[in-house]
Parts: structure tokens; C-alpha cells; sequence
């Protein structure tokens, strides 16, 4: 059985190919101005991979614009695509954090790998990638070395703004006390990892936690949230796919009801 998720976020697209439990390809896609043909588009690129384009059984779609996927059959839920995804992965884990471009949504997953209870962020992009996004370019540095340089920081530096423009007149205010930059980036993370905290301490999280999105390849928010929270945090490989692949796993089980 061939089925296909396609997570469609605000900033890229993603879609899994699923066959029966082997995940067999996978894409991504710059979202752009329609959603519709990012989904088409990151469908046909993980298909084209495999040469079952012709053997899909069913298609899901997730995500933010999950309703203008015409190329699926039905539509599901990011929190319940994310758990499915999580479980498939790590059937250990007690709950998942998914920091992406404009949101950050942390889940509890119960025993059966369901949602138990979840969280989303309520400070418009405050911790997300776009908060980010903005961060780098008020210190001029690349978004993708902002991780590695918070790792040379040797001084405290607090980042208490959490609106996004009021964060970046706190950064500039930093850098024109010609503060360094690399204890302001350790400072911006820091201020990432505290609110993703709240939001997992509210949930009262059990046992080890897999962290996705986009924002999972930062090692600088990894390294700041694994130092503040008591459980253990597990990388998702490919982080911002976890959508994508809870969106397959739901696909086969509606086909699986339907047999």
C-alpha cells in the first residue's frame, strides 16, 4: 500500500511517501504564493523518486494551508499528524515539541500515542523561525551560523522582549553598547528556550520529548532547551517532516478502515 502526507507550512512545503511501515521518499518545496501547486509540486517530486505515482492508495494533507491541497482525499489536524509522526519514530517518547516558522506547538501524547493534551504559542512569532529570521538580521549574521556562534558565548546576556519588533530594538540597543554578538545570539536563544519551556511545563511533559520543525537544526535553541528541561530531548532526523509523515500514517489507516 502507497500513501502520501503533504504538510503545507507558511514557508515550505514537505510531502512523505509511505509504503505499508518504510518510508520510501520524501520532499520539500518552497511554499510560495500557492499553495495549491507547493503541494502538487512537493507530491510529484517524492513520487517521481519512487515510480509509484500510479500505486497511491490515499492522500493527506496537513498544515497551515492544508484546505487549498486539492491534490488530497481528505485533510488532517498538524497536532494529530505530528503525534502519529512522533510515535512512528520513537514509540517512547511521552510528547513532542515542533518549533517552525510562525508557530511553536507542543504536544503530550498518551499511552496509545494520541494526543493527550497540547499547547500552541500565543505571542504572535515570538521563539519561531521567523523571530529568528529577524534576529539574524538585526545582528547581520547568517540564520544558519546563528546556532554555532551561540555555542562561543561566555557571557549572560537577557533577551526579555517577546514581541519580535521590541526584540529587535533590544538587540540593536545590545549591539550599540557594542555587546558581542555571539553573547547576544546565546542570549536570543535562551529567550527561545525559556517560552518553549513555559509551554512544556504547563503540559507537565513525561519522559523523553522529540523536538521537530524547522528550528530543530538550530543548535544553539537544541543546546539552551536541553540545559533548562529535565527531560531528555530526541532530534527528529529530517525535524520539519514530521507532519508530512503523520499526514502518510493517516492515509494508510483510512484505507485500512476502508478494506
Amino acid at each position: 500500500m502507497v500513501t502520501v502526507g503533504i504538510d503545507i507550512g507558511s514557508l515550505n512545503t514537505k510531502a512523505v511517501v509511505l509504503q505499508d511501515n518504510e518510508i520510501l521518499s520524501w520532499s520539500l518545496v518552497s511554499t510560495g504564493e500557492s499553495t495549491s501547486k507547493a503541494a502538487q509540486a512537493a507530491m510529484d517530486q517524492a513520487l517521481n523518486k519512487t515510480g509509484l505515482a500510479d500505486k497511491v492508495s490515499h492522500v493527506v494533507a496537513t498544515g497551515a494551508g492544508k484546505k487549498e491541497a486539492v491534490c488530497a482525499h481528505s485533510k488532517a489536524t498538524e497536532i494529530i499528524c505530528e503525534a502519529k509522526g512522533a510515535r512512528f519514530l520513537h514509540p517512547e517518547v511521552g510528547g513532542l515539541i515542533d518549533i517552525g516558522a510562525e508557530s511553536c506547538r507542543v504536544v503530550k501524547c498518551d499511552s496509545n500515542g494520541g494526543v493527550a493534551d497540547f499547547a500552541l504559542n500565543d505571542k504572535c512569532a515570538s521563539g519561531t523561525g521567523i523571530f529568528l529570521d529577524a534576529m539574524a538580521k538585526a545582528l547581520e549574521v547568517d540564520v544558519n551560523e546563528m546556532g554555532p556562534l551561540s555555542l562561543q558565548s561566555t557571557n549572560d546576556v537577557n533577551i526579555t522582549s517577546t514581541c519580535v519588533v521590541f526584540a529587535e530594538s533590544e538587540v540593536v540597543s545590545q549591539i550599540h553598547r557594542r555587546v558581542n554578538k555571539v553573547d547576544i545570539l546565546k542570549g536570543i536563544h535562551k529567550s527561545i528556550a525559556a517560552r518553549v519551556l513555559g509551554q512544556t511545563n504547563r503540559l507537565q511533559l513525561e519522559g523523553d520529548i522529540l523536538l521537530a520543525g524547522g528550528v530543530a537544526r538550530n543548535i544553539g535553541v537544541v543546546t539552551c532547551l536541553q540545559e533548562m528541561m529535565k527531560s531528555k530531548l530526541i532530534i527528529a532526523s529530517d525535524p520539519q517532516l514530521l507532519g508530512a509523515l503523520g499526514a502518510a500514517i493517516i492515509a494508510k489507516e483510512k484505507v485500512e478502515q476502508t478494506c
